[in-house]
């Protein structure tokens, strides 16, 4: 069969067309998924939902910022070169195990013993865990100030009570230095962050000035005083600190003054004096209320 020079233009004409606009169509698709369409907006989150980036998120509080801070760190005291961190310290009440009033630090740790408690248990077996149970401890810091006001100074050391979980709470050990040996003061507990926790120890014009996060929080022995009406709160972060004063009488050291609770966001602002006593008295809690509401 002749082809002539007509047939071969036209074949080739429609061969070029079909090319172009496959060409034509693979180049729409490109642009549909490189460029954005105008007419979309984006989806709207569920309701309710909040998208929240880690540079908005709040921090945390560093609630152990002031115990560990480069006061007191340093003495001309023999306590200053004891170790602290391999020494055995004794339980305050309620802490104690059935095996001993005591616990014993190696190098500055001692691992909890934690026994697992499930619900399908009978109650002699949970009983019987939790007889087994041993709380951890861990050394934090040693502040060396004068707390009996004797001219010489003392250590106060921090440790950390091991829970197995976030909880911090703390026992406090004062100790001076008699007969070549550290000599035991006063030990007590304190309560979780805001929760009764630890804020700050120090000595000032010959008393020793004990921080507590929470409303009215003070020591009675060996132990952190309860909370107070109205006194919850996050854990993670006190709206309120209190204050106290102690002074040491040759034996025991004993309170001094009011018990002074600051907003902790701003503790220049007038504190609230002895807030217990007026809270567990119903009619000067009323009053107190009515003004604070005003």
């Amino acid at each position: 069969m002749k082809i002539n020079s007509k047939d071969i233009a036209a074949v080739f004409a429609i061969a070029i067309l079909l090319f172009a606009a496959s060409c034509d169509s693979g180049v729409d698709a490109s642009k549909s998924d490189m460029e954005p369409v105008a007419a979309t907006s984006p989806a709207e989150p569920p309701r309710g939902f909040q998208e929240v980036s880690p540079a908005s998120s709040p921090a945390f509080p560093d609630l152990q910022s002031e115990l560990l801070d480069t006061r007191g760190k340093t003495t001309s005291s023999p306590l200053g070169t004891f170790d602290f961190k391999n020494f055995t310290y004794p339980l305050p009440r309620g802490w104690q195990h059935r095996d001993s009033d005591e616990i014993v630090l190696a190098n500055g740790k001692l691992e909890p013993k934690l026994q697992d408690i499930s619900d399908e248990m009978s109650p002699e077996e949970k009983a019987e865990r939790r007889a087994e149970s041993r709380i951890g401890m861990s050394y934090v810091t040693t502040k060396y100030l004068d707390a009996n006001y004797d001219g010489s100074d003392d250590a106060v050391v921090i440790l950390k009570i091991e829970t197995g979980g976030a909880a911090i709470p703390q026992l406090v050990y004062i100790y001076e230095w008699k007969d070549a040996a550290p000599l035991l003061l006063w030990n007590f507990r304190t309560g979780d962050r805001a929760d009764g926790g630890l804020k700050d120890i120090r000595a000032e014009n010959g008393e020793l000035v004990v921080e507590l996060f929470g409303q009215d929080r003070f020591l009675l022995g060996q132990t952190e005083t309860g909370k107070i009406t109205g006194d919850e709160e996050q854990l993670c972060c006190p709206t309120f600190f209190t204050r106290t004063f102690y002074k040491w009488n040759g034996r025991n050291f004993l309170m001094q003054r009011k018990r002074l609770t600051y907003k902790t966001a701003d503790p220049s602002l007038p504190p609230i004096e002895n807030l217990g006593d007026i809270m567990n008295d119903p009619v000067k809690a009323k009053k107190f209320l009515e003004l604070q509401n005003k």
